[in-house]
């Protein structure tokens, strides 16, 4: 009977090792991370209030709420952060590539990204809008408005897929800078960019001659979360936790509202 009790003692200080040594190789992302002393993070920074280049003590400094997020974990990781600024759609290619270790840059997760890419939670989400030169605000107004027009969107992202459904592909131009896009518009290239609230607003705000228009397009951009790498579920995990923590801090949206200021919105 003693020999039976001490098996199965034994048998339980070996399941419990085994355990502990799971849990320890759980986390490989995050040991890698910690070792580098860094986090890498992928962006497109032309994309306010989510990321974008301003001025800080005279030197030009990527910013935005996605950003702000960003630091929050590599400061719960005891890391530095540096980011890395490309064209948005090259951002899951670099990523595959390991070029960094999270994607931040007003990304959905579509079912097409998923398939290169594993997503954080959704952490914010808001509404698809036309932006339009504010002399055809009044009549550019609607879905059947647009129609036959030239539209613009930024290439490989939700409201560019958007466009095409609306209007179709031969009516939009696609361009990976949205600060070219503006330009178009305002050339009168185009007569519309497809955008959403946070994108569209700082655009707006700094240019008189600029207008969001609703036009009533679908609530479908599906909400913005972080992109990481295939196969790194122990990030995964872990930035939903901290993604969890800011939002119980409240912390997510003091940051989109910094950056919304940061940015040049004013509240109408």
């Amino acid at each position: 009977m003693k020999k039976r009790t001490a098996a199965v003692t034994m048998a339980a200080v070996m399941a419990a090792s085994t355990s502990m040594l799971a849990c320890a190789e759980e986390t490989p992302t995050l040991d890698a991370i910690k070792e580098a002393g860094k986090l890498v993070v992928g962006t497109s920074a032309d994309y306010p209030p989510y990321e974008f280049h301003t001025e800080i003590d005279g030197e030009d400094t990527i910013v935005g709420f996605d950003i702000a997020i960003a630091q929050y974990i590599a400061d719960s990781l005891e890391v530095e952060m540096e980011v890395v600024d490309m064209p948005f759609d090259s951002l899951l290619i670099g990523l595959g590539q390991g070029d960094f270790d999270l994607v931040m840059a007003g990304m959905t997760p579509t079912e097409e990204r998923q398939k290169s890419a594993d997503f954080s939670d959704i952490f914010w989400a808001n509404d698809q809008l036309l932006i339009v030169r504010a002399e055809d605000a009044d009549t550019l107004n609607s879905i059947d408005a647009i129609q036959g027009h030239q539209v613009g969107a930024q290439t490989g992202s939700i409201p560019y897929d958007l466009a095409v459904e609306t209007v179709g592909a031969e009516n939009v131009i696609g361009l990976v800078k949205t600060q070219d896009l503006i330009m178009e518009l305002k050339s009168g290239k185009i007569d519309g960019i497809f955008s959403n609230t946070l994108s569209g607003s700082p655009y707006v705000a700094a240019n008189d001659d600029l207008a969001l228009s609703d036009i009533g397009l679908p609530n479908n951009d599906g909400g913005f979360a972080a992109a990481i790498g295939k196969g790194h579920e122990d990030f995964v995990a872990y930035v939903n936790e901290q993604l969890d923590e800011m939002a119980e801090k409240g912390l997510i949206e003091q940051y989109v509202n910094e950056a919304v200021e940061l940015a040049g919105v004013t509240e109408e």
